[in-house]
């Protein structure tokens, strides 16, 4: 006797936990996109690179987060027979499209800012600085609207990181156009634009590695394995556990399945489905697996499924 049970945890109408903040996510792209304008007006104006870095840098953001916008848009379309887990994991590729965007702008201001030490520009570093204070103002606005998504799920995280770096470059902007209206010292502008392409780097690469990490369907970085087992085996009848495998599908939702040798006895003497029930109870109060698929085995059918492959 083979006892398989499922506990469809996967979110319903609500759809993804991105799925709450569309909205918020579409005023953050207004913002990017009206700041990447103002910003490469106050470039061309001023002749400062850092400010069209950050300006790259917003145009990221806009384009980064109606990335998560799509994905998050997408994912709430039902499953279908085609795919029975719908279109959650859209979400983790935008996360990875995200991070690729930025890493590609922090190699472009690299060069460019490389390039204007040996070709100095005269910057107006007044107005490069009034231009990154009023960036800095409208960034701020974007993380309040999305300072308690970003917990919430990676593709939320992608979106928050994309504006909290472009604040700390509007931060850059700032100081650099301060030591030129101060000193006159011109080389402050391709230092900050540097500036500005150093914090991508780690932002992006904590991004794409996480993402990754969901892509290969590797163990949930906060489920041991091991504990899970434990648990399992804790359970009065269990006698073994094998083929445990656990993975996320998207953001908040990981998934879990098993194969639960179960003594005869136990088998024979309770409603197997009471036992079920505590197996999968375990798993959604102690590790927080609301989707798991349990397969109940007699040690009799595991005995004979090693003879057939002796």
């Amino acid at each position: 006797m083979v006892i398989m049970s499922h506990d469809h945890g996967v979110p319903s109408a609500a759809g993804t936990l991105s799925g709450a903040y569309r909205s918020r996510l579409l005023w953050t792209i207004g913002i990017s996109l009206a700041i990447t304008v103002i910003q490469v007006v106050g470039s061309l104006l001023s002749g400062s690179l850092a400010l069209l870095a950050d300006a790259a840098h917003s145009l990221t953001d806009a384009v980064g987060v109606g990335l998560a916008l799509g994905a998050v848009t997408l994912a709430q379309r039902a499953p279908t027979p085609a795919r029975t887990f719908g279109f959650y994991r859209v979400e983790i590729f935008s996360a990875v499209l995200n991070a690729l965007l930025l890493l590609g702008i922090f190699v472009w201001v690299l060069y460019s800012a490389i390039r204007r030490f040996g070709e100095p520009v005269e910057v107006k570093g007044g107005l490069m600085f009034a231009i990154a204070l009023l960036g800095l103002a409208a960034n701020a606005v974007g993380l309040h609207l999305l300072r308690d998504a970003k917990d919430k799920s990676l593709n939320l995280r992608g979106a928050y990181l994309e504006v909290l770096g472009d604040a700390l470059g509007s931060v850059a902007v700032i100081v650099g156009g301060l030591v030129i209206l101060l000193t006159g010292r011109q080389a402050a502008d391709p230092i900050a634009s540097i500036v500005i392409g150093l914090l991508i780097v780690p932002r992006a690469y904590g991004l794409l590695r996480d993402a990754t990490h969901i892509l290969l369907e590797a163990t949930p970085q906060d489920t041991d394995i091991a504990e899970v087992r434990r648990h399992l085996l804790a359970e009065p009848g269990v006698v073994a556990v094998h083929d445990l495998h656990a993975w996320t599908v998207t953001s908040g939702m990981p998934v879990l399945t098993a194969h639960v040798v179960v003594a005869e006895a136990v088998l024979r003497s309770e409603d197997h489905g009471h036992l079920l029930g505590r197996l999968q109870s375990c798993l959604g109060d102690h590790f927080d697996i609301a989707h798991s698929t349990l397969q109940l085995e007699p040690e009799t059918h595991v005995e004979a499924s090693h003879a057939m492959h002796d």
